[in-house]
């Protein structure tokens, strides 16, 4: 049975975290990266299918490939981030099945219904890009997730010829918490949950 985390590393990873637009001049590693990539591999997904695809983007030649496709609200946050993560999902996950799903035939589930493939990755990616957030936190980095983007056109700039599409984007590095905002309130329990 696992053990609850402190109170200092749920502040780490949720209460305390921020969503940030402003960011320190400080790099992140290629061995940071690395790391953050070794955590959100081990979080589960359907059928261990890991459609998740992430490019990190830390070159000026980069971000200027990138600048086109971003909305007007997003564009210096991110083109001053150190990192910033495209979160993709392969269309072709399933290929990778035989190896990461050795229990049965699972390719054979996606192949006979694009639709439930392409839903799956979807769906599965998304919950890889939280762990990529809840990673970089653990790690004591700060992020800026965003959708505001044009996925059509990072999908043809950067995955041409690929099976790859864009699902979001995520700024990543140390942020400068002079730029934060207020916090915005949250949902309580009784106005999103049931209990049945």
């Amino acid at each position: 049975m696992s053990e609850a985390v402190s109170q200092s590393a749920l502040n780490t990873l949720f209460y305390d975290a921020r969503t940030h637009n402003g960011w320190q001049d400080r790099p992140v590693s290629d061995a940071t990266l690395a790391g953050i990539y070794e955590l959100v591999k081990m979080g589960p997904t359907s059928a261990n299918c890991s459609p998740a695809r992430f490019v990190f983007i830390r070159s000026e030649e980069g971000k200027e490939r990138l600048r086109p496709a971003l909305s007007s609200g997003n564009l210096a946050k991110t083109l001053s981030s150190p990192v910033t993560a495209i979160v993709a999902w392969d269309a072709e996950f399933y290929e990778r099945l035989p190896e990461l799903f050795p229990h049965g035939d699972a390719r054979s589930w996606f192949t006979s219904s694009p639709q439930l493939a392409e839903e799956t990755a979807f769906r599965n990616s998304s919950m890889q890009a939280a762990y990529l957030i809840a990673a970089c936190r653990a790690l004591g980095l700060d992020t800026g997730p965003m959708s505001g983007f044009d996925r059509a056109l990072v999908d043809k700039t950067f995955f041409s010829d690929t099976p790859w599409r864009s699902n979001l984007l995520v700024n990543i590095g140390y942020g400068d918490a002079s730029k934060l905002y207020g916090r915005l309130p949250r949902l309580a329990f009784n106005d999103a949950c049931q209990l049945i």
